[in-house]
């Protein structure tokens, strides 16, 4: 992270920020009314009666230029090139110069620190989005949210989403960070296999173990995992029985720092669960060696017949799907007698944001409002095989793959994501190389989770690492 005063005040709980609405018209004559106020015509994507100054200010933030940096991963950016395109047959005068790049955050990382963003950024995985927070890089965006969405002459822009995803932008009760699409992790089986032999997906930890028996009778592995990214085994095996046995308060109070909470019983019991898996053979053999396209594809290839990863997984392995293959989704298996609410689900995003010191931001705010529009977002889903973060976008008729994701979604009473990752990068790591060391049986549960806990008091204890406490 820049070392800045800024983020000395930050650590210090100042959070001088500068206004948006300066931003956003740094030479109009937009009467102070109130910024969500001037908003409401300049960003809604529709045309309101409005004074003289507010028409100038509208105008402007229909003409002009902007530049859009994204993230080309697996969803690609043809997309979001196409929706530039559409934008500027609609607003004539306006030019958004869009392109991206499957490691954008290398690009972007220079830019930020030289004062010359982009109006509009999709950074990826790779950038630390909170370090961006923390130096004032980013804008707060809550007063736009009240603003109405794109088209609409009612209603607001933060109504269009939905709240358990987009409180995940938020820190210190201010929103920083925009979700588009979303990713639900769980678990995946090979729906062919399974009605071959007559298998049904298991629903607790009792039928995992005893359908485990029948599948490795059967001469196939039960379940492989992405060893090489050991995250994935986190968030597949040990977070989701941690949060089922414990409930989901022991899980935010490890997010919180809390002393002693990554060795709360439901940690300790979740990793021998784990450890009882590597011991009973139930995982393919060499998964701690493969790469994440390397174990989706031995799951493809029928090698093991359930795999933990998210919903881009599909999307992923589409030029690697054999002809005739189907797979279904499936939550992890709960723990009987657990006090977790057994709709439990974990919701991931890759956010956008809008850069403080980026040019024509009224302009790259309507147009990421028109990315967010339910049309657009319905449309996204349809294209790249994912779920979005706006409301209704997610209905009936889906992709057969996507219908269990949905369901799973639309009938969660109980969200959660690791938001520790991207809060606290060495507790990330710490994690990560513990849950190495107990798949590959150097490590006992016991040890695995006091190393946790280790990592998580350092964290606690540098003063130099803002906290933070779960939304």
């Amino acid at each position: 992270m820049i070392e800045t005063r800024a983020s000395a005040n930050a650590r210090n709980g100042k959070r001088a920020r500068p206004l948006l609405s300066a931003l956003l018209f740094p030479r109009s004559s937009v009467p102070a009314i109130g910024l969500a106020a001037a908003l409401t015509g300049t960003l809604a994507g529709c045309v309101h009666p409005l004074p003289a100054s507010e028409t100038e200010a509208l105008t402007r933030a229909r003409t002009g230029e902007i530049e859009v940096r994204a993230f080309q991963g697996g969803y690609g950016v043809d997309f979001y090139e196409k929706a530039a395109r559409e934008y500027e047959e609609q607003h004539p005068g306006v030019k958004i110069d869009l392109k991206g790049d499957p490691r954008i955050w290398e690009q972007l990382r220079p830019r930020f620190v030289a004062g010359n963003p982009p109006g509009l950024a999709f950074p990826g995985w790779g950038m630390d989005n909170y370090a961006l927070i923390y130096e004032h890089q980013a804008l707060p965006l809550d007063d736009v949210l009240l603003t109405s969405p794109y088209g609409e002459a009612t209603g607001t822009w933060k109504a269009t989403f939905i709240p358990e995803v987009l409180k995940l932008g938020v820190y210190r009760g201010q929103t920083y960070l925009l979700p588009y699409y979303l990713t639900l992790n769980g678990w995946w089986y090979n729906v062919n296999l399974f009605a071959k032999h007559g298998w049904k997906p298991p629903t607790d930890w009792d039928e995992l173990l005893l359908l485990c028996e029948k599948i490795k009778a059967a001469g196939i592995a039960p379940l492989t995992y992405q060893g090489k990214y050991p995250y994935y085994a986190i968030q597949g095996f040990l977070l989701p029985w941690a949060i089922s046995e414990g409930g989901i308060g022991v899980y935010q109070a490890a997010q919180a720092l809390e002393p002693d909470a990554w060795k709360a019983p439901a940690f300790l019991h979740a990793a021998e669960k784990v450890d009882l898996l590597r011991q009973k053979g139930y995982f393919l053999n060499g998964s701690i060696g493969l790469s994440h396209t390397e174990a989706q594809m031995a799951f493809l290839n029928g090698d093991a017949a359930m795999i933990p990863c998210g919903t881009w997984l599909e999307s992923e392995m589409k030029k690697q799907l054999p002809a005739g293959f189907r797979m279904a989704f499936f939550l992890p298996p709960r723990i009987p007698g657990g006090k977790g609410d057994p709709t439990t689900l974990q919701v991931g995003v890759e956010p956008w944001l809008l850069p403080t010191q980026g040019a024509n931001t009224a302009l790259a705010l309507d147009f990421f409002k028109y990315l967010t529009s339910p049309k657009k977002a319905r449309e996204f889903v349809l294209a790249k095989g994912t779920l979005t973060a706006v409301r209704g976008s997610n209905d009936d008729p889906l992709p057969e793959t996507l219908r269990g994701p949905a369901a799973a979604l639309r009938n969660a009473r109980v969200t959660w994501s690791t938001q520790y990752t991207q809060w606290y990068k060495p507790l990330e790591e710490g994690t990560k190389t513990a849950m190495t060391g107990l798949l590959q049986g150097d490590l006992t549960p016991q040890q695995f989770v006091d190393r946790c806990e280790a990592e998580a008091t350092k964290v606690r204890r540098d003063p130099n690492i803002p906290k933070h406490r779960p939304e």
